[in-house]
């Protein structure tokens, strides 16, 4: 059984193989603990991770952007386990303009 972060990616390769003008931005994200420069590193090796995935499942790299926001972008403001779990993603963003997707 896939992981709940592999089955995400899982669900976005038949839609990126079917849609080849489609390209995307992969933003690594992470909780508010440790240094700036230690999140932005993890994020960084967060969205390289999700992009080598796509990747191996034939998505063109050159389709991927990978970033890291670090800790700057949380989805939960609040300072407790819950909220740097949710913190610690990927996050989607579609490049190309006015694609219709298949």
């Amino acid at each position: 059984m896939a992981s709940p972060s592999t089955q995400l990616l899982d669900d976005k390769i038949p839609i990126l193989l079917n849609n080849l003008d489609v390209r995307i931005r992969i933003a690594g994200n992470c909780d508010e603990r440790g240094s700036e420069e230690y999140n932005l590193a993890l994020g960084n090796r967060r969205a390289i991770t999700a992009k080598q995935y796509l990747v191996a499942h034939g998505i063109a790299a050159r389709r991927i952007e990978a970033i890291s926001n670090g800790k700057e972008k949380p989805l939960d403001p609040e300072h407790n386990p819950a909220a740097w779990s949710k913190n610690r993603n990927d996050q989607f963003d579609v490049l190309s303009m006015n694609v219709v997707l298949k």
